[in-house]
């Protein structure tokens, strides 16, 4: 067992943190640092003495977390504290100040995902209705490329009696509907079953949700969905809610190219994850859009449940139930609200389902090529 360590005796001046007055005492070091003068007495733990900066010979002392001082100039002293204080050069207000920051950046993290979960969608929500038409136009058709190229360019199905029978259809659906804008309907060639609805009142058809049509009222009651999301302005809301937490989380992440908010906006239009109450609202507009047009209003729950069925099959959704969940629940609210009665022919004669069937049959445009619009009304 080592003897104690030798008790060191010198002079100093101690500062309460009160006030600027000095106070003479004495210093003694042992295995403790003892301060006393008149009124003053103070038993300072090694471990917790801290050494600040000054000038040799002259040395202060503080004991951490306690605004009182001591200083004096015996060297002896000053080696004895130097070697028996482990803790003398530690920075606490340094590593107090790192603490604060690691804490303030974890605090200002969970700040920006709440609003990104809460605040940006709050915001989109009025924002959308307010954003003028022109600029949802031009915006619609910026997002509209960008979507083209991240479903990998397919060719645009421009055979001209399927476009003779859409451009009919969509006017024919459309009569007395007040949308945000003149509707712009296109079909591409793709494996995948979706309709997709961007803003600016633009609507990407694929074609393999035309092929798992059984009939023509099932592919309009998909089109009357998707123009009921336009009616509402959806697709510019999800886009603007896209848009923010993209470019938060670029702040996050550092992404100062913006790249995030790029993708994050394309990415929303494709797999736009729209709420159960929008989809219910564009439900029932879709069911009194078909209703009014002399189609069958269930059609619509009668594809959902067919694509949804054949997604069970396949192992995990896909198409059109990859972003409208909650099949059974919609189908059934479906069929009440279109009610019992069923048209006794189709919104389109065989002759128009076949020629429509066939728009992608002709020749395509390549990505390059002009794209046709097909006006609302």
């Amino acid at each position: 067992m080592s003897p104690p360590p030798a008790t060191i005796v010198a002079t100093g001046t101690f500062f309460d943190g009160l006030s600027a007055r000095p106070h003479p005492v004495t210093l003694r070091l042992g295995s403790r640092l003892e301060i006393t003068g008149s009124g003053i007495r103070e038993d300072w733990r090694l471990y917790d003495i801290r050494a600040s900066e000054t000038e040799p010979p002259t040395m202060r002392l503080a004991l951490a977390g306690s605004p009182t001082r001591v200083e004096f100039t015996d060297e002896a002293l000053s080696l004895g504290i130097e070697a028996r204080c482990p803790d003398l050069r530690i920075d606490d207000e340094g590593r107090g100040g790192m603490l604060r920051l690691v804490l303030w950046s974890i605090a200002a993290g969970i700040s920006v995902l709440l609003v990104a979960i809460y605040g940006v969608p709050a915001a989109a929500a009025i924002i959308a209705p307010l954003v003028p038409q022109e600029v949802e136009t031009r915006f619609g058709a910026a997002v509209d490329g960008q979507v083209v190229s991240l479903l990998g360019d397919p060719p645009l199905c421009d055979g001209a009696a399927g476009k003779a029978v859409l451009d009919r259809l969509v006017t024919r659906m459309t009569e007395g509907a007040v949308l945000p804008g003149p509707l712009v309907v296109s079909v591409r060639r793709h494996t995948m079953a979706n309709a997709l609805t961007l803003p600016g009142a633009r609507v990407i058809v694929l074609s393999d949700l035309i092929e798992k049509a059984n009939t023509p009222d099932e592919f309009a009651g998909v089109l009357a969905h998707e123009i009921g999301h336009v009616a509402h302005r959806d697709p510019t809301q999800s886009v603007i809610t896209a848009g923010g937490v993209s470019f938060l989380l670029s702040l996050i992440l550092g992404d100062l190219t913006g790249s995030t908010v790029i993708v994050g906006v394309g990415q929303a239009a494709i797999a736009a994850g729209y709420s159960r109450n929008a989809e219910r609202a564009a439900d029932a507009y879709g069911v009194a859009m078909m209703l009014r047009a002399g189609g069958d209003g269930a059609a619509l729950a009668t594809i959902l449940e067919r694509i949804d069925k054949d997604a069970e099959k396949e192992g995990s959704p896909t198409g059109f139930l990859r972003s409208h969940p909650y099949t059974k629940e919609r189908a059934a609210t479906i069929r009440r609200l279109a009610g019992a009665r069923r048209p006794d022919t189709g919104i389109l004669s065989n002759e128009d389902w076949q020629a429509l069937k066939g728009i992608c049959s002709a020749r395509t445009s390549k990505p390059g090529d002009a794209k046709p619009e097909t006006p609302g009304k």
